[in-house]
């Protein structure tokens, strides 16, 4: 069921509200529970039509939603796929600033046995 939750442990879990609620107390808490789920599912559901809307239908259907899922990125496994890359010229994609950009551009390549230039005033 719903993040680990079976159907036992939420019997039990009912069993606690119903005592520490009371019978008499028991239905207004359920009706006030049951008007925040559709009050949630309603603005889940809305903002996934200005979503849809803003985007364009079209591009929002191409989105493969279950890639973007956060739980299925285990940082070991992306750490170890990049590790043991069998190809050297394969580089993990990396997010570059515009200023990283600049500065390669304007960096020149150091020659072969050359010393990187040493700034004293800079360290």
């Amino acid at each position: 069921m719903l993040s680990g939750i079976s159907f036992d442990k939420l019997l039990v879990l009912a069993g606690i509200a119903v005592i520490l609620i009371g019978p008499t107390r028991l239905p207004g808490y359920a009706e006030k529970l049951g008007q925040f789920v559709r009050s949630l599912r309603r603005f889940a559901d809305d903002a996934r039509d200005k979503v849809r809307e803003e985007v364009g239908s079209d591009v929002f259907d191409e989105i493969d939603w279950k890639k973007l899922d956060p739980r299925q990125y285990d940082p070991r496994r992306i750490i170890a796929d990049a590790l043991l890359s069998d190809d050297p010229e394969e580089e993990p994609e990396k997010v570059v600033g515009i200023a990283s950009v600049a500065t390669k551009a304007a960096t020149p390549a150091l020659a072969a046995g050359a010393l990187p230039p040493f700034d004293a005033e800079a360290t």
